[in-house]
């Protein structure tokens, strides 16, 4: 699949939009030609207009044109004026040349939003590879731009397989990711997305590891029998509880621990850990690794967690229903 319509700020710095942005003519060539061009939002004025920085004219994005409404959704006006200071992608409507004053476009992000839907609705498929920009984070998982500022949803037990509380434990805004297409909803226009599948089965990330280490991980739950410690975004270990009491534990949830590699059970997917100390740090942030290079392997029909042999089975197939 060819990724044509990118997240928000992926397109800004391409010489392509530099040159549409470099003078009047650029911008009237963009708007004859229905391109989508990227600026930044350099005010949301009292009326709700998105005034952007065109460089050698004012751009004004009213606030109807401003986003796309799926069916059902009502305009939040948050996030019209959320967008001050960040790119919007957006179609030159029309260009108004103002006595004594610079010429103003009348944009529209709306028009690109629709570009990209249409485009995603016709070609997308289940298990297909996006690129997307992580734009808020909720309890429940965190919202995604996958092209234009069309937002998808990465539910929270989708993000790994290693257990986390909240979305911020592995991700923050703005950040760029690599997602899978987990499902379409072709009525409402919804699509959710996955990030789990391209982090490695349990094979490929404990092969990274072997008993007798000791090695850093991050506390992630725990429970009356355990403290769980990840020790990479797809793999976590359990450390026997010992001095320490379940309450005063889980005040240490999220904070780095060295933990030893007592032994590794792949028929049961177990690590079994020795807690050797916690760094007493807050917040830590794991960088993502992809197992899964979307150049080579731009589709994924069937991920399966589990190695060879294992009792329990943790798999993704991905099949749209007909």
């Amino acid at each position: 699949m060819n990724h044509l319509y990118q997240p928000e700020g992926a397109r800004i710095a391409s010489a392509q939009n530099r040159e549409y942005l470099s003078s009047l003519s650029g911008l009237e060539r963009a708007m004859n030609t229905g391109a989508i061009v990227e600026g930044i939002v350099t005010l949301c004025d009292g009326e709700l207009r998105l005034h952007v920085d065109l460089g050698c004219a004012c751009g004004i994005i009213e606030p109807s044109e401003a986003l796309l409404c799926r069916i059902g959704e009502e305009r939040k006006d948050i996030a019209i004026i959320s967008r001050v200071g960040k790119p919007v992608a957006f179609c030159i409507l029309s260009i108004e040349h103002r006595e004594g004053g610079v010429p103003v476009a009348i944009l529209s992000r709306r028009r690109a939003q629709v570009m990209c839907m249409r485009y995603l609705q016709t070609e997308l498929c289940v298990g297909d590879l996006l690129p997307a920009r992580v734009t808020h984070l909720e309890p429940f998982g965190a919202f995604v731009d996958i092209g234009c500022g069309v937002s998808s949803l990465l539910s929270v037990d989708c993000i790994s397989v290693s257990r986390i509380s909240h979305p911020r434990d592995r991700l923050t805004p703005g950040m760029l990711l690599w997602v899978v297409v987990k499902s379409i909803d072709r009525e409402s226009g919804r699509i959710y997305v996955s990030l789990r599948e391209l982090l490695g089965t349990w094979e490929e990330n404990v092969a990274n590891f072997e008993a007798g280490q000791t090695v850093a991980g991050i506390i992630r739950s725990v429970e009356s029998y355990g403290v769980f410690v990840e020790l990479a975004p797809n793999l976590a270990g359990l450390a026997e509880l010992k001095n320490e009491s379940v309450e005063d534990m889980r005040q240490k949830i999220g904070q780095s621990a060295a933990v030893y590699i007592k032994s590794i059970v792949p028929e049961r997917m177990k690590i079994k850990l020795v807690l050797i100390d916690v760094a007493g740090t807050g917040h830590t942030e794991r960088k993502l690794n992809y197992f899964v290079d979307p150049a080579v392997t731009p589709h994924l029909y069937h991920w399966l967690y589990s190695p060879p042999g294992s009792r329990k089975v943790i798999e993704t197939v991905f099949d749209e229903p007909v």
